[in-house]
């Protein structure tokens, strides 16, 4: 297994139109047919402490079978279209993989 996890920052000038249009973005992507299960998120509500950032405003958390999956989803034509047309709203995207 693959644990690819995505923490988009927007832009801050973005409407809230644009951020629920992203939000709804990301989402599409789960009809990638290499993912076993995706999980969309907002920073959790909890209490402030130094280990934790939560300066993100979008994290995406996708699981594939193994590496050929994860590479099959980052060619796929939905991820590569979800990336040229939305990389101008993100200030930041940071990604961690782990197996």
């Amino acid at each position: 297994m693959l644990i690819h996890s995505v923490y988009f920052w927007l832009k801050l000038d973005l409407t809230e139109t644009q951020r629920a249009d992203f939000r709804r973005a990301v989402e599409s992507l789960k009809r990638i047919a290499a993912i076993e299960s995706a999980y969309i998120g907002s920073p959790a509500p909890i209490p402030k402490r130094p280990v934790v950032d939560d300066s993100y405003s979008v994290a995406l958390t996708v699981f594939f079978k193994d590496l050929a999956a994860h590479d099959s989803y980052q060619v796929d034509p939905i991820h590569v279209a979800f990336v040229a047309t939305w990389k101008a709203h993100w200030a930041r995207v940071q990604i961690y993989d782990a197996v």
